[in-house]
């Protein structure tokens, strides 16, 4: 029930110098305390003046900033329900990428797995060239095979003793004579390739025999035949090259002749 003109008709007596608590009580100690709640009253009425449009400007404001919490709770819950469906559509998405990765690695690999069976098909084409090549080449060897051996018993029988002219020439004349008894025999045939590898020939060059064809005949002929060979060796080449090839299993020379038995 304060008013402002309540408050103006105080101010002269509050202003008074005498109209106080202590002066008051030394007057009359039962009023004092009334002329401490008139002051009282006019600074509650005076702050309650600025703090009253304060609360309703609060009120106001908690009015609107619970509508505004409504506002946001009703929008979190939309969010919420928003980040449920992407979460839900961000699974299926991660999930299709898996399965399409998945997919995509499959292909790769079945196109490698293709482009390596073209590679084998392709290649395995040319092989089957060279196998049917190799097997009627291996026919061919079947039905030549006894006078391939034929021919190679012979030189190693027969031909020792000879140059390299005449052991030809005894070639040519079994030839003739197999074609006469109609005995198959490869017209390519190298002696030197059927009896002996060339690992070995390297390995007897290696070891002092020389490489040309005769040398390599007569050590043919020495490692192969089932009698002993007579060397005859004015050069010691092949002296050198059975010391060499027998060292291993302890050869003992028995004579400094170049003959050998």
């Amino acid at each position: 029930t304060i008013t402002g003109e309540t408050v103006e008709l105080l101010e002269p007596y509050l202003d008074m110098e005498d109209y106080n608590l202590e002066i008051a009580k030394k007057v009359c100690g039962n009023v004092a305390g009334l002329c401490s709640w008139t002051q009282a009253m006019a600074y509650f009425y005076g702050i309650n003046k600025e703090v009253l449009p304060l609360k309703a400007n609060l009120a106001l404001q908690e009015g609107r900033l619970a509508a505004a919490q409504a506002e946001l709770n009703h929008a979190q819950i939309q969010l919420d329900e928003k980040q449920m469906e992407l979460d839900q559509v961000q699974a299926m998405y991660d999930s299709a990428m898996k399965e399409k990765q998945a997919l995509l690695d499959d292909a790769e690999a079945c196109r490698r797995k293709m482009n390596n069976a073209t590679a084998l098909i392709e290649g395995l084409g040319g092989e089957k060239l060279r196998w049917t090549a190799s097997s009627k080449n291996f026919q061919n060897q079947i039905i030549n095979l006894v006078g391939n051996v034929l021919l190679a018993t012979g030189f190693l029988s027969y031909s020792g003793p000879f140059n390299q002219e005449y052991r030809n020439l005894l070639l040519q004349l079994w030839k003739k004579e197999m074609d006469n008894s109609k005995i198959p025999y490869s017209n390519d045939l190298n002696l030197t390739a059927m009896l002996v590898d060339n690992a070995t020939v390297s390995e007897w060059n290696l070891q002092g025999l020389p490489n040309d064809d005769l040398s390599i005949q007569n050590g043919i002929i020495v490692t192969k035949a089932s009698r002993y060979p007579l060397l005859i060796d004015p050069q010691g080449q092949g002296k050198i090259w059975i010391k060499n090839m027998e060292k291993n299993n302890r050869l003992q020379v028995k004579s400094s002749f170049n003959l050998f038995f």
